[in-house]
């Protein structure tokens, strides 16, 4: 491998991955199912269904995307969605604002007081299992050396959340979306701010799923603070995602 290419984040994301928005039908319910994998049957978060599909009440204003690998037989590998306000109740709240609502550091910011339109959480981030870091990266921060590019059928771990973020991000700026809220894993923001993400902290840590803390993202910031390792991926993602868009009948709006 080319030490350009070995440093290029966005070729290495191509050779391993695709990514696409999930607004045709087919597509939701691949999400669907990959999250019922992950949180219901996996790791418990949400009751098994008959149907296989975890859906919830924000779905229908969420907007989706996936990530497959990049072969002749694509494999599911994770989703995420970011949700936007609710059609016809834009102060109905987002899941966070429920889970965190003794916690929100008000002085911060206020979700309850921005214009509701400008306003998306990223949720429902659900990796297979196969396809997650395994023992041993846990000692380690997010970096870039021979060992993170692995093999096609055993990519590294870097490329899936980034991937998935850079995704969210997309479609939050494709729907004129300024701000983005998120519940993460405290060393979550450590390891994106090396990268140029800034994630902020806007409230004191709650136990879901794990103990998580909500935080902000200004999404006009994380886009002109990219890095330079991870503007290739951005480019990347950018172009499947409009490829992904031209290709599926438009998402609902809300």
């Amino acid at each position: 491998m080319a030490l350009f290419d070995q440093f290029n984040l966005g070729n290495g994301f191509r050779r391993y991955f695709s990514i696409s928005p999930a607004a045709a039908p087919d597509l939701r319910e691949q999400v669907f199912g990959i999250r019922h994998e992950v949180y219901c049957e996996e790791l418990a978060f949400e009751p098994v269904r008959p149907d296989r599909k975890e859906v919830d009440e924000y779905d229908a204003h969420s907007r989706h995307c996936l990530i497959r690998t990049a072969s002749d037989s694509p494999a599911l590998v994770g989703c995420n969605r970011i949700v936007l306000a609710r059609p016809g109740d834009p102060h109905y709240p987002l899941p966070f604002e429920r889970t965190c609502e003794a916690t929100l550091d008000r002085s911060i910011i206020d979700p309850a007081k921005l214009p509701r339109e400008s306003i998306a959480e990223v949720s429902r981030l659900a990796v297979r299992a196969h396809f997650r870091r395994r023992r041993g990266d846990q000692q380690t921060d997010m970096a870039i050396s021979g060992e993170d590019f692995g093999t096609k059928d055993q990519p590294r771990f870097p490329y899936i959340p980034v991937g998935l973020y850079l995704g969210a991000v997309y479609m939050a700026r494709r729907e004129g979306i300024e701000t983005l809220f998120v519940l993460t894993e405290p060393r979550l923001a450590a390891h994106f701010g090396k990268l140029g993400v800034r994630i902020r902290q806007i409230g004191g840590p709650v136990e879901h799923r794990g103990i998580r803390v909500p935080s902000v993202m200004d999404v006009n910031s994380i886009i002109k603070g990219l890095r330079w390792l991870l503007k290739p991926i951005w480019k990347t993602v950018c172009e499947e995602m409009d490829e992904g868009y031209a290709a599926q009948p438009p998402a609902p709006k809300p």
